[in-house]
């Protein structure tokens, strides 16, 4: 299809009307809606991805989940979405999209975003463990499906230091009581 002179082509017409949008969406501050859109492209792909190798590995599907595997899964995507977006250990991981502002909680840092183009909407999502849960509740799942004994022992590991954690936080908790340090 050709380009019309006074219509501009189509890529120059989408490239404005998503400029547009993005100016009525963020109401003059500073949203990167384009980073969004990558990441949205980004976890499609990838889960694309994963559905094409259960497809490809010819495993099937269950009718609906095992509750057990629900309440696994949910755990583990507790866990393994803080260790992965506020943990002090994983914060090499971070690094190049964040910036350290300081401790928030037990062995956990808050990192904000680095706003420079690119590595702004990455750094969202690596320090919010909401956004992240997305992602590792989507690798979990796809590894029940295509390993599913070693996706239960690491999930299996993950859900018990997730106990081992409130352990420790709740006998901090009775100690600091016990001793008067509230």
């Amino acid at each position: 299809m050709a380009d019309t002179p006074e219509g501009g082509g189509l890529a120059q017409r989408l490239q404005a009307a998503l400029h547009r949008t993005h100016g009525a969406y963020a109401g003059g501050g500073d949203r990167p809606l384009s980073g969004y859109l990558a990441a949205m492209t980004a976890f499609g792909t990838y889960t694309a991805a994963w559905t094409t190798a259960v497809r490809l590995r010819g495993r099937p599907v269950p009718e609906r989940p095992d509750p057990w595997d629900v309440a696994l899964t949910a755990v583990a995507t507790f866990r393994l979405s803080r260790l992965l977006s506020k943990a002090a250990v994983t914060s090499p991981l971070r690094a190049p999209f964040t910036r350290y502002v300081g401790p928030e909680g037990p062995a956990e840092l808050h990192e904000e975003a680095r706003p420079e183009s690119g590595r702004e909407t990455v750094g969202e999502l690596m320090t919010c463990p909401f956004c992240t849960s997305v992602w590792v509740a989507s690798t979990l799942t796809a590894g029940l499906l295509l390993a599913p004994r070693a996706t239960r022992t690491a999930m299996g590991a993950l859900t018990a230091l997730a106990g081992a954690d409130a352990l420790q936080l709740g006998y901090a908790a009775l100690v600091r009581k016990a001793t008067g340090e509230d």
